[in-house]
C-alpha cells in the first residue's frame, strides 16, 4: 500500500516500523480504559474540534489542510486540527494513542491495519455516510464483521515503475506490459546494469504487495478471509530464490546498497534518484516519483511466468481510507468531515491522485479530466485493468502490520547470504504464521 503515495518512510516501501506486540497490546487496551472517549475538547468559542491524524508527504499535508480550510468554510462550527507525521512514526503514535484512550476522531487508515484496530473496536461504524457513488469493491475493502469501519479515498494498484530515459540510455525500449514474462524482466534489468555505469536494472521491493502478487500469480493468496495463510513455505522459497537470482545476477545493486536504501522515501530512492530501472510501487506515487526525477515516469503491469495479462496476479487496493476512533465524541461530526473527504468535489480537486484514482465515481470523472500528463497516466492505467483482475485481496487479518518487517528481514538475510533460501524461507514463514495467528 498504500496506497500508497507513502513515502517510503511515509507508504510504502513502506517501512512500517511497528511491531504487532506494540500494536495488539495498544489496541487490547481499549478493555481496559473505560468508557471515555477521544481527548478532543470543544473550543473557548463552542466549536466542536476534531482531531485528525494522516501520514504522507509534505504536498499531501498542503492538500490537506486546504482541505481542511474547505470544509471548516462550510462548517464554521467544527475546527479540525491536523497531527500529521511521515509512515515510519505514524503507527508507533497511533498505537500509543489508542492505548492511552487519546486517539485522533479521524484517522487516515491501511489496510494492512483496519482488521487489527477495528476487531479491537477501536474503529468507528461509518454507516451513513453516502456511498452511493462507489464501486461494490471499495465498499468492500473497507467492512470487516464490525461494519463499514474505513471508507475507501481512491484505488490503486501495484505496479512496475519504468524510467525510459534510463532504458534509452541502455538501448532499450519500454517492454510490452501485456506479453513480458520474468524472464524477459531479468534479461532487461541485467542489461541495464551492464551496460550504464552507477546505474541498476531495478530496486528491490520492499512491500508485502510484492509476495501478493507473486502469489496470486499462482493462484494464491497471502492469507484467506478466514485470516489463515494461504501460501506454504515452498512458495516463499520461490519468492525468496527470485529475488536472489536478481540481485547474482546484477539486476540488483550489492546487499548493502538494498540495505541503505531501505528507509529511503520516495525523493531518496533508487526510482526517485533516476539510479534505477524499475521500481515496484503503487500506482499513485507514479507522480511524486516522476517529479523527484525529474521526468514522466510509466507504470507497468508486473511480469508473469505466461507472459498474459490477465496472468498478472494485480487487484484493486484501496489506497488508503478514512476511519473514526471508536471512542469519538462527536461520532456525526467525524461522519460529516469524511463524508466531505470522500464525496466533495472540492476535495477531490486538491487531492487529485494522491490518495489514489477517487473512489467517488462522479468525483473521479472530473478529477481524471483535470490531471497533467503523469497522473493521467496513472489513472489510465488503473482504469485498463478492471477487464483483467482476478478479485480483490482478502481484508489483512490482525497481525499482518508485522509482515513486512519480517519479509525485509529475511530477505537481507538472504541478500547477505546469511541464511540459505530455503532456510530464510522457513523462518520468515513461521515468523508470519505466529504473528498472524495471535
Amino acid at each position: 500500500m498504500d496506497q500508497q503515495d507513502h513515502s517510503r518512510k511515509s507508504r510504502q516501501k513502506f517501512g512500517a516500523r511497528l511491531s504487532k506486540s506494540v500494536a495488539v497490546v495498544a489496541v487490547a487496551a481499549l478493555a481496559l480504559t473505560g468508557c471515555g472517549g477521544s481527548s478532543s475538547a470543544d473550543s473557548a468559542d463552542g466549536k466542536t474540534v476534531l482531531r485528525f491524524s494522516w501520514w504522507g508527504s509534505d504536498s499531501r499535508a498542503q492538500a490537506t489542510n486546504k482541505i481542511i480550510e474547505a470544509f471548516e468554510a462550510e462548517n464554521p462550527d467544527i475546527d479540525v486540527q491536523g497531527e500529521y507525521s511521515d509512515w515510519s512514526g505514524y503507527w508507533d503514535k497511533l498505537a500509543t494513542q489508542v492505548a492511552s484512550n487519546d486517539a485522533p476522531d479521524i484517522i487516515q487508515m491501511d489496510d494492512k491495519y483496519l482488521r487489527e484496530y477495528a476487531d479491537r473496536g477501536a474503529l468507528l461504524d461509518l454507516t451513513g455516510v453516502d456511498v452511493s457513488k462507489f464501486e461494490e469493491v471499495a465498499i468492500q475493502n473497507g467492512t470487516t464483521d464490525d461494519g463499514l469501519v474505513g471508507l475507501t479515498t481512491g484505488i490503486n494498484s501495484f505496479t512496475l515503475t519504468a524510467n525510459p530515459k534510463v532504458l534509452e540510455e541502455a538501448g532499450l525500449e519500454v517492454p510490452d506490459d501485456k506479453t513480458w514474462t520474468w524472464d524477459d524482466y531479468r534479461k532487461i534489468t541485467e542489461t541495464v546494469s551492464e551496460k550504464l555505469d552507477g546505474k541498476y536494472g531495478a530496486e528491490a521491493p520492499n512491500e508485502p504487495a510484492g509476495l501478493q502478487t507473486w502469489l496470486r500469480q499462482d493462484g494464491k493468496h497471502l492469507t484467506g478471509s478466514d485470516g489463515a495463510l494461504g501460501f506454504t513455505a515452498e512458495d516463499l522459497t520461490g519468492y525468496f530464490q527470485h529475488h536472489h537470482d536478481l540481485l547474482a545476477e546484477g539486476s540488483y545493486p550489492k546487499a548493502s546498497v538494498l540495505a541503505e536504501n531501505q528507509n529511503a522515501g520516495p525523493d531518496r530512492s533508487m526510482t526517485g534518484t533516476g539510479t534505477a530501472a524499475f521500481g515496484m510501487w503503487w500506482s499513485n506515487q507514479l507522480g511524486g516519483l516522476s517529479a523527484a526525477v525529474g521526468s514522466d515516469l510509466v507504470p507497468l503491469r508486473l511480469p508473469s511466468s505466461t507472459g498474459k495479462a490477465e496472468d498478472n496476479g494485480l487487484w484493486y487496493k484501496s489506497s488508503m481510507m478514512m476511519s473514526g476512533y471508536g471512542r469519538t465524541k462527536h461520532p456525526d461530526e467525524v461522519k460529516k468531515f469524511i463524508d466531505f473527504m470522500v464525496n466533495s468535489q472540492e476535495a477531490g480537486k486538491l487531492n487529485q491522485m494522491d490518495r489514489g484514482l477517487p473512489a467517488n465515481l462522479d468525483v473521479r470523472k472530473n478529477v481524471v479530466a483535470d490531471l497533467d500528463s503523469v497522473e493521467t497516466a496513472s489513472a489510465e492505467f488503473v482504469s485498463s485493468l478492471e477487464p483483467e483482475l482476478q478479485g480483490t485481496e482478502p481484508i489483512p487479518p490482525m497481525g499482518f502490520s508485522a509482515v513486512q518487517d519480517i519479509l525485509y528481514r529475511y530477505e537481507m538475510e538472504v541478500f547477505f547470504d546469511r541464511q540459505s533460501v530455503a532456510d530464510a524461507a522457513q523462518n520468515a514463514f513461521k515468523e508470519i504464521e505466529t504473528a498472524v495467528a495471535q
